[in-house]
């Protein structure tokens, strides 16, 4: 996505994802912008959902409450860094769209990250994890933040005998797994944990399910143009994005506009080598945007206008 056609596209996203895309989650957020009247249109209620490129996030999930319990608790447990300051909602905060909303996140010892955090919310739909989506699964993703010495600077050894430590967590792992604490119980608690913090039944996705009094004339206007303009290209399915990569610079190169270059920038090539997956990230969900800046893997749009 080149750095005209970006402006473009996320100004678009601005009214589309902030006012529908955000619609009534859990936190009771709303967009009030002032936009100019757009043309109503009445869809037929009986084929939305069945011809939508995106689709609703589902009302119920199957996973253990208890694993989900257990999983929270060491997601938010700074115990799990080497200095005992750095949870995992340090940088995903529940109370802030899954984010912290800076550019780049501190780590141990305010040592700061390369890259922008992106939301734990709805991650379970992702394809891949990470922004060059280096991890296949959540399981695997926790591997990275835990032992990077930008963030937790951890090592399961002595995350393992940090919660071996502690009498409640020995008796809760025994309860959920029959080989206590090891690290592929402990990734299977966060990872199921994550996979809870979803943001169902959000008026867009009530609207999806046939309901046309969930969006206004103006929303509805608004996601019309989202489709025709060629924006779920890249951001369809469950999460609105999240589902594929694309280059970062189709129509113009962001980066010769930005004017340095940085490792993260690399994007997927930083991990196969391959000159053509240069510059190429897996594409971001827009569900919850207006909540989640700054925007881009740098962290560099604060609002998204600038985008």
């Amino acid at each position: 996505m080149g750095h005209r056609q970006a402006r473009r596209i996320y100004l678009l996203t601005g009214w589309v994802a902030a006012s529908v895309l955000l619609g009534a989650i859990g936190w009771g957020l709303y967009f009030n912008g002032a936009r100019d009247a757009l043309p109503p249109a009445i869809p037929d209620p009986t084929t939305i959902a069945s011809k939508e490129p995106v689709t609703p996030l589902p009302l119920t999930l199957s996973l253990d409450p208890d694993k989900v319990k257990l999983g929270g608790r060491l997601f938010g447990d700074p115990k799990l860094s080497s200095d005992g300051q750095v949870s995992c909602a340090h940088c995903h905060n529940l109370a802030t769209g899954g984010v912290d909303r800076l550019p780049f996140s501190n780590g141990i010892g305010g040592r700061q990250g390369h890259i922008n955090a992106p939301t734990v919310f709805n991650s379970g739909f992702n394809f891949r994890q990470f922004w060059d989506g280096r991890a296949a699964t959540l399981e695997d993703q926790i591997d990275g933040p835990l032992q990077n010495p930008l963030e937790m600077g951890n090592s399961w050894p002595k995350t393992l005998a940090t919660l071996e430590a502690d009498a409640d967590y020995r008796s809760k792992f025994s309860a959920l797994y029959p080989d206590g604490i090891q690290a592929l119980n402990v990734k299977d608690a966060i990872a199921t944990f994550e996979r809870s913090l979803v943001t169902p039944n959000a008026r867009f996705d009530r609207f999806l399910r046939g309901d046309l009094t969930a969006l206004n004339e103006q929303e509805q206007a608004g996601y019309r143009l989202f489709k025709r303009i060629g924006c779920t290209s890249c951001h369809q399915g469950m999460g609105i994005g999240g589902n594929l990569y694309q280059k970062l610079g189709i129509m113009e190169d962001y980066f010769s506009v930005r004017g340095h270059i940085t490792e993260a920038d690399g994007g997927r090539f930083n991990l196969t080598g391959q000159e053509e997956d240069r510059h190429f990230f897996k594409v971001p969900s827009l569900r919850n945007v207006a909540v989640t800046p700054p925007y881009l893997h740098d962290g560099s749009a604060r609002t998204l206008k600038d985008v």
